[in-house]
């Protein structure tokens, strides 16, 4: 007997999971700011100061704004490179599939889950944007390839908090937790508070990163991919 045969939801992350990022945000930032004849530093510089103010907007005002009632583009305006790009500029490449590439097995994934019986869930630290433009712009369609999901930006919760996963399991129609199986690619934010709850968890390494081993060593079960996870949750060893 599978893991499958106990399952009656599968969850997955979205960045790193389903799909990452072209090249580095700080490009794109450039390259939008070019397009309209503005100035803008170096690409390096963008980067690394964009990865700066995201974290300082993070931490004063999580989940995008949520708590504190902020548009997400007053969030973006304050978080991206206010000094030098407007925020239209910066909304724009991320309004597209431009930056974005899906992972080849993601699709397939998605639809082969439905075709076992079993409903797809979203869950991801991410505002709007990823539910209403980008994931459709890939392809990937609420209704055909996934059936709810729990956004940190509309939600107001983000991960690792365990309530995210407490609400991904309300809108999968009030499921135990072991009924459900999460994938992600963070230790800290998918499998630790996954687990916690009761879930079944497993953390893709796609781009083989150190920290794998450790994953490995702590007990958690990681693969390559998601056709290595569908392999996975069809074995008998799944369910051990």
């Amino acid at each position: 007997m599978s893991l499958l045969s106990k399952l009656r939801c599968i969850t997955v992350d979205v960045t790193g999971t389903l799909l990452a990022y072209k090249g580095e945000l700080g490009d794109y930032y450039c390259m939008a700011a070019k397009a309209v004849g503005l100035e803008c530093p170096d690409y390096k510089r963008v980067h690394e100061g964009f990865k700066y103010a995201y974290k300082d907007m993070a931490t004063k005002y999580p989940c995008f704004g949520h708590a504190a009632k902020m548009p997400n583009i007053v969030w973006l305006d304050i978080s991206t490179m206010r000094r030098h790009l407007r925020t239209d500029v910066c909304m724009h490449p991320f309004g597209s599939s431009a930056p974005y590439s899906i992972f080849p097995d993601s699709q397939p994934f998605l639809r082969w889950v439905h075709e076992q019986g079993l409903k797809v869930g979203i869950i991801s630290n991410a505002e709007y944007r990823y539910r209403d433009v980008i994931l459709p712009a890939l392809g990937v369609h609420q209704g055909t390839d996934w059936d709810f999901g729990v956004f940190s930006g509309v939600e107001g919760v983000e991960k690792p908090n365990p309530k995210i996963y407490e609400l991904a399991l309300e809108r999968a129609g009030n499921l135990s937790p072991d009924e459900v199986l999460h994938i992600g690619d963070s230790m800290r934010k998918d499998y630790v508070p996954a687990t916690s709850i009761g879930m079944h968890a497993l953390l893709l390494d796609r781009f083989k990163t150190s920290d794998a081993d450790e994953w490995r060593k702590s007990g958690a079960v990681v693969l390559p991919d998601l056709e290595a996870a569908k392999e996975w949750i069809t074995s008998e060893k799944s369910a051990s």
